[in-house]
This record gives C-alpha cells, structure tokens and sequence, in this order.
C-alpha cells in the first residue's frame, strides 16, 4: 500500500522502468482519466513500451532518434512505484510532429475606418524533431510536496548528462479541457469535422508520438478562432485539472506556452531551449572525496543524479548550495549506491528556497 506524501523525501528514487514494474504500470495506466495518460491500458501495449525504453537505456549504438525513455518514481521505503516520466528523443521521429500555432492578423479597411486583430490557428510542425517530454503521472498521495519536482526536474539532469542523444531544444504537452467522459469542446468543434472519432479514440490511436495522418486531413488553412463555438475558443490554451501540476512546473523550469497548442484538444505545448531551463543552468559536478574543512553554508535541497544510462538513478538530498565534494561516508552515497566509488562524481541542481520550504522534514 502506498504511503503519503509526508514520507522523507530520502526515500525517493527516479530510475529506468523494469520489467517487474509492469503490473505499477497497469494501475497508473488504468486509474488515468480517458484522453489524458501517453500510457496505454493495455497490457501487452505496456510490456511493449517497457521493452523499447529498456534497449534506448541499454543501447551502445548511436542515438538514431527513435528511442523513448520511461522512468518510475520509486518510494523505497514502501517498495512501491508511486509516478512515472519520460522522454521522447526525437517528436515525430517517423513523421511530422503537429501542432497549431498561435497567431494574430489584422484586417483593415481605411474607407470603413475599421481595424480588427485577429486570432488565428495555423497548423504547423514546427515541434518536429524537438526532445518531448511525457507520460508525466503521479500517485494522488505524493502530489505535494518533493516528490513531482524530482519526478518532472530529473528528466532534464538525464538530457543533460547524455545531451549526444537528444536535441537541445525541449518541448512537452499538456491535457487540454475535456470532461469527465473525456470528450474535448475544441476536438468536438474542429477535429471531429473531419474525422467520425471521439476525442479519446482518436488520441489512443495516435500513442502520444505523431499526428501526421490526422494533420495531414485537417485543412491547411488557418482557422480564425472567433468562427468558432465559444466553449471551443475557451477551450484554447486551457489546462485540464490533471495537467495542473507538471505543467507548472514546466514553467517555473521556464518553458514558454504561449506560441504552440495541441491539435487534439488545444492544451498548451511548450517548449525552450535546454541551457535555458533552471534546473540545466543551475547544475554543477560535485565530486567524493575526503573534505579537509566543512562547508560553511547551510544545506538546502537538491536533485541529486549520477549513473550510466541504464544504471541511471535521481534522488533528492540536502547539499551545502556551495558544496563541491563529498565525504566518503555521507549518507547520499549509500542511498545511491555508492558507498564503495570514492571516485564517484555526481550532477546536482537545487531547488528553489520556496519547493525547500514545503519539503522540509
């Protein structure tokens, strides 16, 4: 059974997704809301996308684009997989990635003295290529606190630490308005005339990577929002409950939403470039060695990664904000694996002071 949010934050760990993880999978996958979850509830659809992030992690070849990465938030403390995350190399790898653009156009007229400012949607795949993070879940009792900032901030130590194998440029969708059968005002006013799927189908079929089949039957015209039904143009832009929290997230790491929104349902993409994100600007190596002086500053939280790619494991720890080694003997070490690599070197980030305040324990 899982336990609360109020569990130390020490006992959390990001890492790659197992095979024995399979049946955690199935009930995140299950208790997900229809249309919203990159996950599939499908049993041999779940084993299948294991598989494919096992060999991305394992892989020695070249990054071809191709791979997907899925992690699971581990409380070890229970043994239970309370979230997962992941990482899509490449939006769109075998096709193009859509998106609309926002827009705005002005139509004048100088004998009617008129000027209007127009709204438009353009269809675009502008994202194509882009890094995407998804599949972003996590366990309704660990939703405050530390555990979603280690779950949602990690991903980027992981770009960061193997950056040969993505691009530089981070983008992640967010569930748009839909309700509780998980049917969309923007896909009811726009997709739908163009296809005979309800909104859930139709993103089931397309598994969270390309759209192109459905962008390519969509009219290529820009759409002018105020045609269209006002729970449609509301509906732009607008965040479901569920994507609440990781999309705040993102945009306290600094992601911009306000160019690009999702074709299905008209939540917000966003998207920035990597060295811009505070988690990337902010990390540094902090190396295991025998300290001669203590470190006077006082120790505030911070994402802690180290690893290989398939060995690759996040954790949070209290670290001096101006610390650049560690005794052999701290406590980060065991949890991590460590204890034994004196030569261990360590990416860390911290938090900012107002997360520390709420993960204090």
């Amino acid at each position: 059974m899982m336990t609360n949010a109020a569990t130390d934050p020490r006992s959390l760990m990001l890492r790659p997704v197992a095979l024995a993880d399979l049946p955690a999978l199935e009930r995140i996958a299950a208790a997900s809301e229809p249309g919203i979850s990159s996950l599939p509830n499908d049993s041999a659809k779940l084993r299948a996308r294991i598989e494919r992030s096992l060999h991305a992690f394992a892989s020695m070849d070249d990054a071809s684009g191709e791979e997907t990465y899925l992690f699971v938030l581990e409380d070890r403390a229970c043994g239970e997989v309370v979230g997962t995350s992941g990482i899509a190399a490449s939006a769109g790898f075998h096709d193009r990635f859509y998106s609309y653009r926002n827009e705005f156009v002005v139509h004048a007229s100088a004998q009617l003295g008129v000027s209007r400012r127009l709204h438009t949607l353009h269809l675009c795949h502008d994202l194509t290529g882009y890094t995407l993070l998804t599949s972003f879940y996590i366990a309704p009792d660990y939703s405050s606190g530390l555990a979603p900032q280690l779950l949602s901030r990690a991903r980027l130590l992981f770009i960061l630490l193997f950056a040969e194998r993505f691009n530089d440029r981070i983008a992640a969708e967010s569930p748009g308005l839909a309700d509780a059968a998980g049917q969309s005002p923007f896909w009811d006013a726009v997709g739908r005339r163009f296809f005979a799927m309800d909104y859930p189908q139709a993103e089931a079929v397309t598994g969270g990577r390309s759209k192109a089949f459905i962008a390519d039957l969509m009219p290529q015209s820009p759409i002018y929002v105020p045609l269209l039904p006002e729970a449609a143009q509301w509906a732009i832009g607008q965040l479901h409950p569920v994507g609440e929290l990781p999309f705040s997230i993102l945009q306290d790491e600094g992601f911009d939403a306000d160019t690009y929104i999702d074709i299905f349902d008209g939540g917000p993409t966003v998207e920035a470039s990597l060295g811009l994100l505070r988690t990337v600007k902010h990390a540094r190596q902090i190396s295991v060695q025998a300290v001669g002086q203590a470190t006077e500053s006082p120790p505030d939280w911070h994402l802690v990664a180290t690893g290989e790619r398939a060995s690759f494991k996040a954790v949070l720890a209290e670290i001096p904000q101006n610390a650049q080694l560690l005794a052999p003997g701290h406590e980060l070490l065991e949890r991590l694996d460590l204890k034994a690599q004196a030569e261990a070197r360590l990416l860390v980030s911290p938090l900012q002071p107002s997360l520390m305040e709420v993960g204090q324990v």
